[in-house]
């Protein structure tokens, strides 16, 4: 059986963080227990510096070394709770990876998380970002989770009403960075297939393939083939996925600028009206452009690259350039996705 508590020093983050920049945390704690979460906390290390927490590494930039103790939650385990009907409760360690854990819920016959398929990272993280995708988020099929206050060393159980989910957002990423260590996260999916195909790539690539009698699984197989042919492999190029969220403008604004820019690509929204930020980004002429080691990817302009050897400092400073670009042009500002760490 593994340790549940491995505790390392002046730790490399080179290979915990998807975008490959290297960058050394002070400490660093990979748990496997709620108990090993608590024996860390209680430590003099966690009273003396600031605590980061760890997923997947997939929504991180290292400016610059990590003066803390960096926790990393590995708890692993996935389980059918509770049935009743069509609906299922299911649960998963928060460092089950996130992939593997829609696919599971795949072949176990359930339908809710299939258009998240191929996102990088953990379960844990995935209620910190909201995590979402052709039109499903995680607030839209988490039922709860549960999380020890670092405060106070309390496990606290979160329903999703308490979880201030909002566009790419959440308590734990914006009010309370850091102060919850998520341990588990339960999802409520369904035996019976709600199958989503708002966004137009989806429903052509179910087209392209002749399926007629659509299932969880063939949107799954869709959305992978989509993700595939227009985002990098972290493995082979580093990256954090999008790097920008999709502003949201007043109808109004969008109406004029539709009017300046025919091309426009938007969705509408219950208030305003969604951009697709790579659009901008792309008509902002930056699509394939390269920083040194840095650079905007060539298929897909909303995801920003580090080809290696390069730094947190320099893929900021290009993420800093293409937003003055886009408001330069467009009026329109665009927010980052990633978290910033070193800083």
């Amino acid at each position: 059986m593994a340790a549940e508590l491995a505790f390392y020093t002046d730790a490399d983050l080179t290979r915990l963080n998807t975008l490959g920049l290297q960058a050394n945390a002070r400490y660093l704690a990979k748990v496997s227990s709620e108990s090993a979460v608590l024996k860390v906390l209680k430590s003099v290390t966690a009273q003396r510096l600031p605590i980061q927490i760890l997923g997947g590494g997939s929504n991180l930039v290292l400016a610059n070394d990590v003066h803390a103790l960096v926790i990393q939650p590995c708890l692993m385990g996935r389980s059918v709770l509770a049935e009743q009907g069509d609906a299922v409760l299911v649960e998963a360690g928060a460092g089950e990876n996130w992939h593997a854990f829609t696919q599971w819920t795949i072949n176990q016959g359930l339908s809710g998380l299939e258009n998240l398929s191929l996102i990088p990272g953990t379960v844990g993280a995935s209620p910190i970002q909201n995590i979402g995708a052709y039109g499903v988020e995680v607030a839209d099929v988490m039922h709860s989770l549960t999380a020890i206050d670092h405060f106070s060393g309390e496990s606290i159980e979160f329903a999703a009403a308490a979880c201030a989910f909002a566009y790419r957002d959440s308590l734990f990423k914006s009010q309370e960075p850091g102060r919850y260590i998520i341990t588990r996260v339960r999802f409520e999916l369904s035996r019976k297939p709600s199958i989503s195909l708002d966004y137009g790539d989806i429903r052509r690539e179910i087209e392209r393939l002749g399926i007629v009698k659509i299932t969880a699984k063939d949107v799954a197989s869709a959305v992978i083939a989509i993700r595939q042919s227009k985002l990098p492999d972290p493995a082979k190029l580093g990256n954090a996925g999008s790097f920008f969220k999709n502003p949201v403008v007043p109808t109004a604004q969008a109406e004029a600028l539709r009017q300046r820019f025919p091309g426009l690509v938007s969705y509408p929204q219950s208030v305003g009206v969604k951009l697709a930020a790579g659009w901008l980004i792309e008509q902002a002429g930056w699509k394939g452009q390269q920083q040194g080691a840095v650079g905007v990817h060539d298929r897909q302009a909303l995801v920003l690259v580090h080809r290696g050897g390069g730094t947190g400092e320099q893929l900021l400073q290009l993420a800093a350039d293409v937003r003055a670009s886009v408001l330069a042009k467009f009026g329109v500002v665009l927010e980052q996705e990633p978290v910033i760490w070193g800083r």
